[in-house]
């Protein structure tokens, strides 16, 4: 896991390489760590302390397991400095997210072997259009 040492030093004077959102759009979401993931759900830091050094705190305060950081309430996130009413909505709205996807339905794709599955898959979409489309 990175470290950011100077907890006072801004997001913004860090290499625009090491910045969770420019990381994010370069190198893609898989390239960053929890704590740059929920240093974007973040924002923002506290005047005393960057947003991913914050995130990191929070994160090692559940032994960096995201199932424990999403039991937390909104009370218990408030506790930390830095920490206020909204970013603890965020970060549990956030986890919300995470964990309904996780137990939503996977929709499985219909698999296409001839003209007759295409036909069949598709004629509700297009049986009513009054011009032809490939």
């Amino acid at each position: 896991m990175e470290t950011y040492p100077n907890q006072k030093l801004s997001v913004k004077n860090l290499a625009k390489e090491d910045r969770p959102r420019e990381k994010f759009r370069a190198r893609g979401k898989k390239e960053l760590t929890d704590a740059e993931l929920l240093a974007i759900v973040l924002g923002s830091g506290s005047r005393d302390e960057n947003v991913v050094s914050l995130a990191q705190r929070i994160l090692h305060s559940v032994s960096n397991d995201l199932n424990q950081l999403g039991k937390c309430s909104v009370q218990e996130l408030m506790r930390f400095k830095g920490i206020g009413l909204t970013k603890a909505t965020l970060i549990s709205a956030a986890l919300e997210l995470g964990r309904r996807r996780q137990n939503g339905s996977v929709h499985e794709k219909p698999q296409i072997r001839s003209s007759r599955d295409a036909y069949l898959n598709l004629q509700d979409l297009m049986a009513e259009l009054p011009h032809e489309e490939f």
